[in-house]
């Protein structure tokens, strides 16, 4: 092969390189936007879920505030929704992260009473090995609804671990790491938003749109 054919060769791949980085590139623009609208129907099936219309006669997803505390598991501000029944409070939700599961980063739902009890928990994103660490998944197993009217006593609540660590919670066969990580997130979060219902349901936090504009 002549200098002249490799050097052709070399610059018909850099062009294929070109064109396919721009082909990516230009789907992932495309997809952007519609990728975050389903994540926001998601989230917003998923509020309604775990407070439902008797708890709240305000617009859930307008009420969205960001609150950055690292009790939430990010050190980036996170949603936070608030919910009235004639102005009275009546619940909290927000959205946690447990940054230790096996597979990286678990993206939880969390919505409380303002008195700690516990409506519910959902995952909303992971990255969990199927068939073991996805039971963390509705649609895979009812284990993430044994959080619901369950309260944290305080930072030394020992039930609020898997059973092989002495606590209340069952854990996977073969998958110990992912729900010690969900269990250990979500009582770190009850406990704040417990502690802090009083100021959050007043405080004037930025509204979640006026971060995305």
């Amino acid at each position: 092969m002549t200098f002249n054919s490799m050097q052709k060769n070399g610059l018909l791949l850099a062009a294929f390189a070109v064109i396919a980085t721009a082909l990516i590139i230009g789907v992932q623009l495309l997809t952007e936007d519609k990728i975050a609208r389903q994540q926001q129907q998601q989230v917003l099936r998923t509020l309604n879920q775990l407070i439902p219309p008797a708890l709240h006669d305000n617009d859930l997803y307008q009420s969205c505030r960001l609150l950055q505390d690292p009790a939430l598991g990010s050190t980036k501000p996170q949603p936070l929704y608030r919910a009235w029944v004639n102005d009275e409070p009546t619940a909290l939700a927000a959205e946690i992260v447990a940054p230790d599961g096996y597979s990286g980063a678990i993206r939880l739902l969390l919505a409380i009473q303002p008195n700690g009890e516990v409506l519910g928990v959902r995952t909303l994103r992971h990255q969990e090995t199927p068939g073991l660490g996805d039971k963390i998944e509705i649609q895979k197993s009812d284990w993430i609804k044994s959080f619901a009217e369950k309260r944290v006593r305080g930072e030394d609540d020992n039930r609020w671990a898997v059973q092989r660590d002495g606590g209340m919670f069952d854990q996977f066969t073969g998958a110990t790491i992912t729900p010690r990580a969900v269990v250990s997130a979500v009582k770190r979060a009850t406990l704040k938003l417990q502690q802090q219902a009083d100021v959050l349901f007043n405080a004037d936090l930025p509204h979640c749109q006026e971060a995305q504009e």
